[in-house]
């Protein structure tokens, strides 16, 4: 009887075979996909935050200062020398012309030498901070108390007479560009971005990011 009531009606008959499931009525289970969403980290050269880029700014200002006051200093030392020796005659009376002469020679190079020093440390430390290695600004903040110490003393041994007046103001505004370039660095997007030290993103298997 069945069989005559599926040869009478054909479409009942193709609906039951189109139910039918193979292996024992199990489903078959789903083919995992060869492609995921999710590729190998790829480095890549993230542009830095606003507050890092201004901070680089200022540090190139400092260092264009900086060398103009290194560059002065160096020029005016003719005329600077004899105020420097008058200067330590009457720290300490006494002595021969030649010992303040030499006194002379002697602040002044140590003078010239520490302001060198801490330009050059400053250019050097800048190429640390822009690849990100940890507590340079701590080594930053020491050359920038050691410009202070600079300023302060400036008055009262090598700025002098003159021309030796435009050495504090120098030396000044380069302190105040560096303090401003730490304090820009030091702002919370600085700081996450000094963090996470490279820059990554997901990218297809076998792709390579731009040489860092």
């Amino acid at each position: 009887m069945t069989d005559i009531r599926r040869q009478a009606d054909p479409a009942s008959s193709e609906a039951d075979a189109g139910s039918v499931v193979p292996y024992g009525g199990r489903e078959l289970p789903v083919r995992p996909s060869l492609s995921t969403a999710n590729g190998a980290p790829v480095l890549i050269k993230a542009t830095p935050p606003f507050s890092i880029r201004l901070s680089e700014f200022l540090w190139a200002l400092s260092f264009a200062v900086g060398g103009f006051a290194t560059v002065y200093f160096f020029v005016i030392r003719k005329d600077l020398l004899p105020l420097i020796a008058e200067h330590a005659k009457q720290v300490a009376d006494g002595r021969s012309d030649e010992t303040y002469d030499t006194a002379a020679d002697i602040i002044f190079w140590i003078v010239f030498a520490l302001i060198l020093v801490a330009l050059f440390a400053q250019i050097t430390l800048m190429v640390s901070f822009v690849a990100r290695r940890a507590h340079v600004r701590w080594w930053q903040l020491a050359t920038l108390c050691l410009q202070g110490l600079l300023v302060l003393l400036s008055p009262g041994w090598v700025a002098l007479g003159t021309q030796g007046a435009l050495l504090q103001p120098l030396l000044a505004a380069q302190a105040a560009l560096v303090l401003l370039a730490l304090l820009f660095s030091i702002l919370p997007a600085g700081i996450r971005w000094s963090t996470r030290r490279f820059d990554v993103r997901r990218g297809p298997e076998g792709a390579s990011g731009p040489d860092l």
